[in-house]
């Protein structure tokens, strides 16, 4: 599924995250929760200084904000390159919203350094 394809959620869905996010996240929320509604993405991390490795997201769709869901990543089609990470709905949605700016800037499905850090347990 292309991200430029997406179509916002229905006002329901959107009207129970709304309190969650400020500015111009709210203007992108309806296309985040039909993004997170999917249930996965497939995208490429990109590597300063060399090609992209390709990934795919999956996660466990809830209609709860505060509601945990567990998000697992495999990045170039291998077991061993396996990855989860678990957090409330309303922060999972916050990232998938950063995946769409990012897509709007640079038109790559990806997620930021903070969710890479997040996922990969690196302390800051």
């Amino acid at each position: 599924m292309s991200i430029e394809k997406l179509q916002p959620a229905d006002k329901g869905a959107v009207g129970v995250y709304m309190p969650y996010y400020q500015g111009a996240k709210r203007n992108l929320l309806p296309l985040a929760i039909s993004l997170y509604q999917k249930g996965s993405l497939e995208g490429q991390r990109r590597i300063e200084g060399g090609d992209g490795i390709p990934f795919i997201a999956t996660w466990f769709v809830s209609k709860l904000p505060a509601e945990m869901t567990r998000c697992r990543f495999q990045f170039d089609g291998n077991a061993e390159l396996s990855y989860e990470v678990s957090m409330a709905n309303s922060e999972f949605i916050n990232y998938l919203i950063e995946v769409i700016m990012n897509f709007r800037r640079s038109r790559m499905t990806d997620f930021s350094q903070t969710f890479y850090r997040r996922l990969l347990r690196i302390e800051e």
